[in-house]
């Protein structure tokens, strides 16, 4: 992995590169943004359309029963909040091989239905208390409840693609196939990522971390999207390799923002959830390299507080001071820079619309822009 010095004279070699083959915006992310705000009601309108419900012929009383302890929760979660950033990319990699983006609507769903099975499964997990501002689906319906009721959304994942009738069957084998590695790799993340804190690991690597992010993130928030709708829309193996190496590069850059937003992002907007990865003890990149910089009497001071699971401010405040002294923050800031210019990379020399050639250029800015 490079340092940051390293880092930024990659980013600078690639400047001219980027600057020939890519539109300049005046608000980075301003193409994505609009792209998202105009897909999102078709998304919205898709997923309100297609939730799980009962059978037909299910007895009165029971179908009640189900909706309220399965199907509603389920629907109630996935349509009330989030960007639409997955679904979206789903149909924007339909759309860039020349497809046309509504035929990707079932894979899309999909995608959104994962990420809520997820959400659900890893609040319990973390024993964490809000989510999009509200409380967790196992604080409001019971442990027990939530798992099965997330359970659901990871069978409906495949249900989705399977029952499209509007896509030839080796279409929706191939899209579903993709969907099956999807759900592998984040499951051998998540893996990674609550078996180091079981255990009271702090010997992580940087290149641990970032197979594990790569895993846990990156391919549900980016690759397997671009890819599955990619495939639904036609995509040559060319194109399907191209928009799968820019999804991996942006969708690390994109957890690696989270993570920075998280301990020096804007408090106001990140709520009761700033510095909820130092509370957490997660092995965030920023930890991992802050531990293997500091001296051993910074590192065990860190380690202390990470494993304190303290909400006190002023901990808080220390811990990121730490991170920061050992250059952590710069560090993975200009690391999440080269994976965009990285991510671009791949957009050179493969035949994808001009148009959304830009809106995925737009994308990457985006994720590392962004400010929550």
């Amino acid at each position: 992995m490079p340092d940051p010095m390293t880092a930024q004279t990659n980013i600078a070699a690639s400047t001219a590169a980027e600057a020939a083959a890519f539109p300049l915006e005046e608000k980075p992310g301003a193409l994505f943004a609009a792209y998202l705000q105009r897909t999102r009601p078709q998304i919205d309108d898709y997923l309100a359309r297609t939730a799980a419900a009962c059978a037909p012929g299910t007895p009165e009383a029971t179908a009640a029963d189900l909706d309220r302890f399965l199907y509603a929760p389920l629907a109630r979660f996935t349509t009330s909040g989030g960007k639409r950033t997955r679904p979206t990319l789903c149909l924007l990699g339909c759309e860039a091989v020349g497809g046309e983006a509504a035929r990707a609507m079932s894979a899309a769903a999909a995608i959104e239905v994962f990420q809520s099975a997820a959400l659900i499964h890893d609040d319990i997990a973390d024993e964490s208390e809000l989510r999009r501002g509200e409380p967790c689906t196992y604080v409001t319906e019971g442990t027990g409840v939530a798992i099965n009721i997330g359970d659901l959304g990871l069978t409906d994942v495949l249900g989705y693609v399977l029952r499209d009738q509007g896509l030839p069957a080796d279409v929706r084998l191939a899209v579903m196939e993709k969907l099956l590695q999807m759900e592998e790799r984040t499951i051998e993340g998540q893996a990674l990522d609550l078996g180091w804190v079981r255990d009271g690991r702090w010997d992580i690597l940087p290149e641990d971390y970032l197979y594990m992010a790569s895993h846990k993130t990156a391919y549900y928030s980016a690759a397997i999207p671009l890819v599955a709708g990619a495939i639904v829309g036609g995509g040559t193996p060319e194109q399907l390799a191209a928009l799968d190496g820019f999804g991996m590069a942006a969708g690390l850059a994109f957890q690696l923002q989270d993570d920075l937003l998280n301990l020096v992002g804007d408090a106001d907007a990140q709520g009761k959830d700033f510095r909820s990865d130092i509370t957490e003890g997660k092995r965030t990149l920023l930890v991992v390299w802050a531990l293997s910089h500091l001296s051993p009497a910074k590192k065990d001071e860190l380690i202390g507080i990470l494993e304190s699971k303290t909400a006190d401010p002023a901990c808080l405040a220390r811990a990121v001071e730490l991170i920061e002294d050992a250059g952590a923050v710069d560090h993975v800031r200009a690391y999440a820079r080269e994976l965009v210019a990285k991510a671009k990379g791949h957009l050179c020399g493969i035949e994808i619309s001009p148009e959304a050639r830009g809106v995925l250029a737009s994308m990457a800015d985006f994720f590392v822009e962004r400010a929550g």
